[in-house]
Protein backbone atom coordinates (compact mmCIF):
# COMPACT_ATOMS: atom_id res chain seq x y z
CA UNK A 1 0.00 0.00 0.00
CA UNK A 2 3.13 2.58 0.74
CA UNK A 3 4.51 1.34 -2.17
CA UNK A 4 1.24 2.28 -4.66
CA UNK A 5 0.88 5.79 -2.67
CA UNK A 6 4.61 6.25 -3.26
CA UNK A 7 4.48 5.46 -7.36
CA UNK A 8 1.21 7.63 -7.33
CA UNK A 9 2.78 10.70 -5.71
CA UNK A 10 6.06 10.12 -7.83
CA UNK A 11 3.61 9.95 -11.05
CA UNK A 12 1.47 13.18 -9.44
CA UNK A 13 4.61 15.07 -8.96
CA UNK A 14 6.12 14.09 -12.46
CA UNK A 15 3.08 15.56 -14.49
CA UNK A 16 2.76 18.91 -12.23
CA UNK A 17 6.66 18.92 -13.46
CA UNK A 18 6.00 18.43 -17.11
CA UNK A 19 2.77 21.08 -16.80
CA UNK A 20 5.31 23.54 -15.21
CA UNK A 21 7.90 22.72 -17.75
CA UNK A 22 5.41 23.39 -21.13
CA UNK A 23 4.02 26.52 -19.06
CA UNK A 24 7.41 28.05 -18.80
CA UNK A 25 7.90 26.86 -22.53
CA UNK A 26 4.62 28.48 -23.20
CA UNK A 27 5.69 31.64 -21.67
CA UNK A 28 9.05 32.04 -23.18
CA UNK A 29 6.90 31.22 -27.11
CA UNK A 30 4.54 34.55 -25.92
CA UNK A 31 7.47 36.82 -25.42
CA UNK A 32 9.50 35.41 -27.70
CA UNK A 33 7.13 36.35 -30.20
CA UNK A 34 5.84 39.71 -29.27
CA UNK A 35 9.50 40.89 -28.51
CA UNK A 36 10.30 39.69 -32.13
CA UNK A 37 7.55 41.40 -33.84
CA UNK A 38 8.18 45.11 -31.65
CA UNK A 39 11.49 44.59 -33.44
CA UNK A 40 9.63 45.57 -36.28
CA UNK A 41 9.69 48.77 -35.03
CA UNK A 42 13.39 49.79 -35.53
CA UNK A 43 12.53 50.52 -39.25
CA UNK A 44 11.65 53.90 -37.76
CA UNK A 45 15.16 54.72 -37.72
CA UNK A 46 15.49 54.43 -41.21
CA UNK A 47 13.51 58.25 -40.84
CA UNK A 48 15.81 59.55 -38.39
CA UNK A 49 19.64 58.20 -39.07
CA UNK A 50 21.01 59.88 -42.04
CA UNK A 51 21.34 57.93 -45.28
CA UNK A 52 25.19 57.72 -45.07
CA UNK A 53 24.82 56.66 -41.66
CA UNK A 54 22.23 53.61 -42.63
CA UNK A 55 24.47 52.66 -44.99
CA UNK A 56 27.05 52.04 -42.41
CA UNK A 57 25.15 50.24 -40.22
CA UNK A 58 22.92 47.82 -41.96
CA UNK A 59 25.58 46.20 -43.85
CA UNK A 60 27.51 45.04 -41.10
CA UNK A 61 24.85 44.19 -39.19
CA UNK A 62 23.91 41.62 -42.40
CA UNK A 63 26.93 40.19 -42.23
CA UNK A 64 26.85 39.68 -38.19
CA UNK A 65 23.41 38.42 -38.74
CA UNK A 66 24.39 35.96 -41.52
CA UNK A 67 27.10 34.62 -39.02
CA UNK A 68 24.92 34.30 -36.07
CA UNK A 69 22.30 32.68 -38.36
CA UNK A 70 24.86 29.96 -39.65
CA UNK A 71 26.29 29.36 -36.33
CA UNK A 72 22.84 28.63 -34.63
CA UNK A 73 22.39 25.79 -37.34
CA UNK A 74 25.68 24.66 -37.22
CA UNK A 75 26.36 24.94 -33.21
CA UNK A 76 23.26 24.46 -31.89
CA UNK A 77 20.09 23.17 -33.63
CA UNK A 78 21.61 20.32 -35.98
CA UNK A 79 23.92 18.78 -33.04
CA UNK A 80 20.86 19.24 -30.34
CA UNK A 81 18.05 16.93 -33.52
CA UNK A 82 21.27 14.65 -33.60
CA UNK A 83 21.15 14.29 -29.77
CA UNK A 84 17.52 14.04 -29.15
CA UNK A 85 18.39 10.57 -31.80
CA UNK A 86 16.57 12.01 -35.02
CA UNK A 87 18.05 9.86 -37.54
CA UNK A 88 20.53 11.69 -40.19
CA UNK A 89 18.32 11.12 -43.35
CA UNK A 90 15.58 12.61 -41.50
CA UNK A 91 17.31 15.70 -39.87
CA UNK A 92 18.97 15.80 -43.78
CA UNK A 93 15.39 15.63 -44.91
CA UNK A 94 14.27 18.53 -42.66
CA UNK A 95 17.19 20.78 -43.82
CA UNK A 96 16.42 20.40 -46.95
CA UNK A 97 12.51 21.09 -46.27
CA UNK A 98 13.61 24.46 -44.69
CA UNK A 99 16.33 25.42 -46.98
CA UNK A 100 13.75 24.62 -50.00
CA UNK A 101 10.27 25.82 -48.83
CA UNK A 102 12.39 29.49 -47.79
CA UNK A 103 14.00 28.93 -51.26
CA UNK A 104 10.52 28.86 -53.19
CA UNK A 105 8.87 31.43 -50.74
CA UNK A 106 11.09 34.33 -51.47
CA UNK A 107 11.18 33.07 -55.64
CA UNK A 108 7.73 33.41 -55.96
CA UNK A 109 7.28 36.67 -53.43
CA UNK A 110 9.99 38.41 -55.09
CA UNK A 111 10.78 40.33 -52.09
CA UNK A 112 14.37 39.93 -51.85
CA UNK A 113 14.43 41.43 -55.23
CA UNK A 114 12.62 44.47 -53.63
CA UNK A 115 15.41 44.77 -51.24
CA UNK A 116 17.87 45.10 -53.77
CA UNK A 117 15.98 46.61 -56.47
CA UNK A 118 13.81 49.48 -54.16
CA UNK A 119 13.63 51.96 -57.18
CA UNK A 120 11.38 49.22 -58.88
CA UNK A 121 9.23 48.59 -56.19
CA UNK A 122 6.28 50.22 -56.38
CA UNK A 123 2.89 49.90 -54.16
CA UNK A 124 1.69 46.63 -55.53
CA UNK A 125 5.01 44.89 -54.60
CA UNK A 126 4.79 46.46 -50.64
CA UNK A 127 2.05 44.30 -50.14
CA UNK A 128 3.88 41.45 -51.33
CA UNK A 129 6.91 42.77 -48.48
CA UNK A 130 4.02 42.55 -45.92
CA UNK A 131 2.60 39.14 -47.52
CA UNK A 132 6.43 37.46 -47.94
CA UNK A 133 7.52 38.66 -44.47
CA UNK A 134 4.36 37.32 -42.77
CA UNK A 135 4.77 34.35 -44.00
CA UNK A 136 8.07 34.02 -43.32
CA UNK A 137 7.62 34.98 -40.23
CA UNK A 138 5.18 32.63 -39.24
CA UNK A 139 7.30 29.81 -40.79
CA UNK A 140 10.77 31.62 -38.46
CA UNK A 141 8.60 31.16 -35.33
CA UNK A 142 7.13 27.68 -36.38
CA UNK A 143 10.60 26.26 -35.79
CA UNK A 144 11.91 28.61 -33.56
CA UNK A 145 8.80 27.17 -31.22
CA UNK A 146 9.54 23.82 -32.23
CA UNK A 147 13.39 24.13 -30.57
CA UNK A 148 12.31 25.58 -27.54
CA UNK A 149 9.93 22.96 -27.16
CA UNK A 150 12.64 20.54 -27.32
CA UNK A 151 15.29 22.35 -25.16
CA UNK A 152 14.52 25.82 -23.84
CA UNK A 153 17.97 27.14 -23.49
CA UNK A 154 18.58 25.77 -27.33
CA UNK A 155 15.07 27.88 -28.06
CA UNK A 156 17.13 30.41 -26.84
CA UNK A 157 19.62 30.51 -28.69
CA UNK A 158 17.60 29.93 -31.88
CA UNK A 159 15.74 33.24 -31.02
CA UNK A 160 19.14 35.27 -30.54
CA UNK A 161 19.86 34.33 -34.04
CA UNK A 162 17.04 35.00 -35.82
CA UNK A 163 16.39 38.25 -34.03
CA UNK A 164 20.11 39.87 -35.16
CA UNK A 165 18.35 38.81 -38.58
CA UNK A 166 14.88 40.62 -38.33
CA UNK A 167 17.09 44.28 -37.57
CA UNK A 168 18.60 44.38 -40.81
CA UNK A 169 15.72 42.96 -42.53
CA UNK A 170 13.17 45.12 -40.73
CA UNK A 171 15.16 48.25 -41.90
CA UNK A 172 15.23 47.40 -45.27
CA UNK A 173 11.54 46.43 -45.37
CA UNK A 174 10.60 49.77 -43.74
CA UNK A 175 12.52 51.50 -46.41
CA UNK A 176 10.85 50.17 -49.01
CA UNK A 177 7.08 50.55 -47.54
CA UNK A 178 8.19 54.33 -47.48
CA UNK A 179 9.71 54.22 -50.67
CA UNK A 180 6.14 52.93 -52.26
CA UNK A 181 4.00 55.84 -50.74
CA UNK A 182 3.38 54.36 -47.30
CA UNK A 183 2.99 56.75 -44.88
CA UNK A 184 4.91 56.63 -41.51
CA UNK A 185 1.99 55.24 -39.12
CA UNK A 186 0.73 52.64 -41.26
CA UNK A 187 3.98 51.18 -42.57
CA UNK A 188 5.37 50.68 -38.76
CA UNK A 189 1.26 49.31 -37.87
CA UNK A 190 1.76 46.75 -41.07
CA UNK A 191 5.36 45.81 -40.40
CA UNK A 192 4.04 45.04 -36.74
CA UNK A 193 1.11 42.72 -37.75
CA UNK A 194 3.33 40.61 -39.93
CA UNK A 195 5.93 40.71 -37.66
CA UNK A 196 3.46 39.17 -34.66
CA UNK A 197 2.83 35.81 -37.43
CA UNK A 198 6.12 34.68 -35.64
CA UNK A 199 4.43 34.53 -32.09
CA UNK A 200 1.39 32.83 -34.64
CA UNK A 201 3.81 29.96 -35.24
CA UNK A 202 5.10 29.45 -32.20
CA UNK A 203 2.00 29.13 -30.82
CA UNK A 204 1.02 26.52 -33.39
CA UNK A 205 4.34 24.38 -32.96
CA UNK A 206 2.79 24.53 -29.43
CA UNK A 207 -0.70 23.69 -30.08
CA UNK A 208 0.33 20.87 -31.98
CA UNK A 209 3.40 19.29 -29.63
CA UNK A 210 1.12 16.70 -27.82
CA UNK A 211 0.31 15.39 -30.97
CA UNK A 212 3.53 15.12 -32.95
CA UNK A 213 6.97 15.12 -32.48
CA UNK A 214 7.91 18.21 -33.00
CA UNK A 215 11.73 17.55 -33.69
CA UNK A 216 11.55 17.40 -37.39
CA UNK A 217 11.13 21.35 -36.57
CA UNK A 218 14.84 21.47 -35.40
CA UNK A 219 16.71 20.57 -38.50
CA UNK A 220 13.49 23.01 -40.48
CA UNK A 221 15.00 25.63 -38.85
CA UNK A 222 18.10 25.06 -39.43
CA UNK A 223 17.58 24.92 -42.78
CA UNK A 224 15.24 28.17 -42.90
CA UNK A 225 18.77 29.81 -41.05
CA UNK A 226 21.27 28.03 -43.44
CA UNK A 227 19.58 29.14 -46.54
CA UNK A 228 19.11 32.87 -45.19
CA UNK A 229 22.34 33.41 -43.91
CA UNK A 230 24.50 31.58 -47.15
CA UNK A 231 21.78 32.49 -49.85
CA UNK A 232 20.35 35.60 -48.86
CA UNK A 233 22.67 37.66 -46.50
CA UNK A 234 25.78 36.38 -47.51
CA UNK A 235 25.55 37.77 -51.13
CA UNK A 236 25.06 41.12 -50.07
CA UNK A 237 28.11 42.04 -48.08
CA UNK A 238 30.68 39.39 -50.37
CA UNK A 239 31.21 41.58 -52.74
CA UNK A 240 32.44 44.98 -52.43
CA UNK A 241 35.56 46.40 -53.71
CA UNK A 242 36.66 48.27 -50.81
CA UNK A 243 39.23 46.14 -49.07
CA UNK A 244 38.62 48.03 -45.58
CA UNK A 245 34.96 47.55 -45.76
CA UNK A 246 35.07 43.93 -46.95
CA UNK A 247 37.32 43.43 -43.52
CA UNK A 248 34.89 45.08 -41.52
CA UNK A 249 32.25 43.08 -42.90
CA UNK A 250 33.94 39.65 -42.42
CA UNK A 251 35.02 40.64 -38.85
CA UNK A 252 31.52 41.25 -38.48
CA UNK A 253 30.58 37.80 -39.75
CA UNK A 254 33.50 36.13 -37.55
CA UNK A 255 31.39 38.08 -34.31
CA UNK A 256 28.39 36.30 -35.28
CA UNK A 257 29.59 33.19 -35.08
CA UNK A 258 31.59 33.49 -32.13
CA UNK A 259 28.31 35.16 -30.11
CA UNK A 260 26.70 31.93 -30.77
CA UNK A 261 29.79 29.70 -30.31
CA UNK A 262 29.81 31.45 -27.30
CA UNK A 263 26.10 30.70 -25.99
CA UNK A 264 26.85 27.02 -26.92
CA UNK A 265 29.69 26.90 -24.39
CA UNK A 266 28.18 28.75 -22.18
CA UNK A 267 24.85 26.62 -21.80
CA UNK A 268 27.30 23.63 -21.35
CA UNK A 269 27.23 22.11 -24.39
CA UNK A 270 30.72 20.15 -24.91
CA UNK A 271 32.60 22.08 -27.39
Amino acid sequence: MADSCTNASHRLQTTDNIRLEMMSTLTAIVVGGVLMSAISLVGSLTLLLPKETLDRIVQPLVAFAAGSLLAGAFFHMLPAAADNGLPSMTSALGVMLGFSLFFGLEQFLHWHHCHRAAADCKEPLTYLILLGDGLHNFLGGLGVGGVMLLDLRLGMAAWLAAAAHEIPQELGDFGVLIHGGWERRPALLFNLLSGLTFLVGGLVAYAVSERIDVTILVPFAAGNFIYIGASDLVPEVNRHHDAKVNVVHFASFVSGVALLWGIRIALGADA
